[in-house]
């Protein structure tokens, strides 16, 4: 096999597993009309359509999807055999890949990369928050993190931060206008701010507990987004009411920027937890990772 034909296959690979000619692209550093001349290329010498492409997404022909199994598994062998390698050296490299929720990049994520990046700078990282649930195996995904009632039974878990709880709360100029709601159910009269799911498409059902019952209500969609970042800021405006983890309202809440209602009904939840198929034999720089999270609960296994 030429170079060429090599270098036409990886292109293809990375088209394939991306779904899009921008993010492949970026990934493999070249031009997207380089990129598309290897994909018209590799068509031609092939004889067969490889990809579907419209304005908006690319897609697999059967074709190409058949031959996207096929190789897939050989370039992820070579990138295994390559990541292998760098056991033997005096620092450990190699590429991880994680799909987050923004809370758990911004509290456990971003300060562990902070202290174990600057030491090992041959480990590269790429972090993709994704409110839905990720198959990390079909996505290629070393590893997500999610909270631990979200993650699969056959995965293993290892559990990476506290259990926290949620907290309804809004401005003070919101509650001057509306007034406070008393119990859950009076929230169906509020502006509540909504976190949009992708998987679904649909909104978070908001969880709520008090005194052993259970309880869970939709906001309204007046205004949803999917990150707690723009919830946040807009429940500082005044807009609505939002309801966000503990960690991420206590200093607004103690400056007198928000105030947090319904305290007896904040719903606890299980901790963020980091998860990764059962056959995946960790690298040295997946188990630096883990020791950077500075892990101190049990790992869940499959029997």
């Amino acid at each position: 096999m030429t170079k060429e034909s090599m270098d036409d296959l990886v292109a293809f690979v990375a088209v394939a597993r991306q779904r899009s000619f921008t993010r492949a692209a970026a990934q493999l550093g070249i031009s997207q009309p380089a990129l598309s001349a290897k994909i018209t290329a590799l068509e031609a010498r092939l004889g067969v359509r490889l990809l579907t492409r419209s304005t908006r997404s690319v897609s697999t022909t059967e074709a190409g999807e058949r031959l996207y199994r096929s190789i897939s598994p050989h370039f992820d062998g070579i990138a295994s055999g390559l990541d292998d390698l760098s056991e033997l050296r005096d620092k450990p490299a190699g590429n991880l890949r994680i799909t987050s929720v923004e809370h758990a990049s911004q509290t456990i994520l971003l300060p562990a990369l902070a202290a174990l990046l600057p030491e090992y700078p041959d480990i590269t990282v790429e972090i993709v928050n994704d409110y839905g649930l990720v198959d990390i195996v079909a996505e290629r995904f070393d590893a997500g993190v999610r909270l631990g009632e979200q993650v699969a039974q056959d995965m293993i878990a290892v559990r990476i931060g506290p259990d926290f709880k949620q907290c309804v709360v809004g401005a003070p100029a919101y509650f001057k206008r509306y007034g406070k709601p008393k119990t859950p159910h009076e929230l169906t009269k509020h502006l509540c701010i909504a976190l949009r799911l992708p998987t679904s498409g649909g909104v978070w059902s908001w969880p709520f507990e008090k005194e052993g019952r259970e309880l869970k209500l939709r906001p309204g969609e007046q205004l949803a987004f999917n990150t707690i970042t723009l919830q946040l800021d807009s429940a500082l405006a005044g807009l609505g009411l939002g309801y966000l983890p503990e960690d991420v309202i206590k200093d607004h809440v103690a400056a007198g920027r928000l105030v947090h209602v319904l305290k007896d009904w904040s719903a606890p939840m299980s901790g963020y937890h980091l998860y990764f198929p059962s056959r995946r034999q960790q690298t040295a720089a997946f188990s630096l990772l883990i020791s950077a999270m500075g892990f101190r609960g049990r790992k869940r296994g499959v029997g």
